[in-house]
């Protein structure tokens, strides 16, 4: 079973579009995309220096056209699996045919831009958390103030908020951890970009979204997201909520991902999910395509590990997760193996403001406890896992 991987802001590299115009018709499809992204692509992969292209007003669709860009010289028909990483997710959506392309780059656009402006309303930023206790990490980011922004695998959490709490994080780290500085222009992924999912969401209900052809992972949970409509409200509201990119890898081992193919500007989710699922025999054979040069090696992976995707069901599992920082209490009537249906209650989590109703967000087996009585939880943890079918 192979995947194909779309990544996020902060991949982009100056002039990684060059060696693409080099293909019949790649730069007028750019072009084209650009008069819809509201900004000139071509340019901006190719000769934008690097500060130009990490503006997030133009980051944001220059990685989506990129990615579906290169993705239109794969016999895509033969992949199984797409995911994107927190903007990459709306070129998965469009390879997964939940989007057609140029609406996938519209909303992309309207995305950095909304994102950019949401930014300049007040000194935010991120830093990512390496290493140190996953729990001692999370509560020292909520005494902080702060938001766990990424959760990306392989011991990274990636925190976002003000810049004097981050600075105060930074001098007083989590034991064993080390912080790093992320240069992007705000907090991404908080509620600090509320605006920016208000704008996104009413240019976004004028569209009407298809039911995926294939496996489709969502960051909000890592689950499989079989409708077109649920995909599209789970992309307006990435926009504040949490990348959960360890669940999406944990999922694509769970579904018995055998081989990955990253878009470009490729390196990043490849580096990821190497150092997540390293010893643990679900390690996939990966190509990372930046250039021309490598769609050889990437149609070749898709000829040994690719399958039509077709509709046979298939096992989907979603994760609940945790809205709020206290301590868990299960339904005391639910135990492993039990039906759950969308929207029942499956708990509370207990904060200091009161008990906060955990309903599942769809239908199937209640199959693990990823969380017991009262246990300490922080906003974006997995709470209980759901399996069901997709059809």
């Amino acid at each position: 079973m192979l995947a194909v991987l779309s990544p996020g802001q902060g991949s982009q590299k100056p002039g990684f579009l060059t060696p693409w115009l080099d293909l019949p018709g790649a730069e007028a499809r750019l072009r084209w995309w650009s008069a819809l992204a509201g900004i000139d692509l071509v340019r901006l992969g190719t000769e934008g220096d690097a500060d130009e292209i990490k503006d997030t007003a133009r980051t944001q669709p220059l990685l989506v056209a990129a990615a579906l860009l290169a993705a239109e010289h794969l016999p895509m028909y033969d992949v199984t699996v797409t995911a994107g990483h927190s903007v990459g997710e709306l070129a998965a959506a469009a390879l997964a045919g939940v989007l057609p392309p140029e609406t996938a780059i519209t909303l992309a656009g309207v995305r950095g831009r909304e994102m950019a402006a949401a930014c300049a309303l007040e000194p935010t930023g991120m830093s990512a958390i390496l290493g140190g206790d996953r729990d001692e990490v999370l509560a020292a980011i909520e005494a902080h103030g702060l938001h766990p922004a990424n959760f990306n695998g392989a011991g990274q959490i990636v925190v976002a908020g003000a810049l004097d709490r981050l600075a105060k994080l930074a001098a007083e780290p989590p034991a064993g951890s080390r912080l790093i500085s992320v240069k992007v222009a705000g907090a991404f992924h908080t509620p600090y970009m509320a605006p920016a999912e208000q704008a996104l969401g009413a240019v976004a209900a004028g569209i009407v979204p298809t039911d995926p052809t294939r496996i489709l992972l969502s960051n909000f949970d890592g689950a499989a997201v079989n409708h077109g409509r649920e995909m599209l409200q789970r992309l307006v509201r990435q926009v504040t909520a949490p990348v959960r990119w360890d669940l999406c890898i944990r999922n694509l081992a769970d579904l018995g991902v055998t081989a990955v193919i990253e878009l470009p500007p490729a390196g990043t989710l490849a580096g990821l999910i190497k150092r997540e699922l390293k010893g643990s025999g679900a390690l996939p054979e990966i190509v990372t395509l930046n250039t021309p040069d490598d769609l050889a090696a990437a149609r070749d992976l898709i000829a040994r590990h690719g399958a039509p995707a077709g509709h046979e069901p298939t096992m989907q599992f979603r994760v609940v997760v945790a809205a709020n920082a206290g301590t868990f209490a299960p339904a005391e009537e639910l135990t492993e193996g039990d039906m759950i249906n969308s929207g029942q209650i499956i708990g509370h989590v207990n904060t200091r403001q009161g008990a906060v109703e955990v309903a599942a967000h769809g239908s199937g087996v209640l199959t693990e406890w990823l969380a017991h009585h009262d246990d300490p939880v922080a906003p974006g943890q997995p709470l209980a896992r759901i399996g069901g079918q997709l059809s």
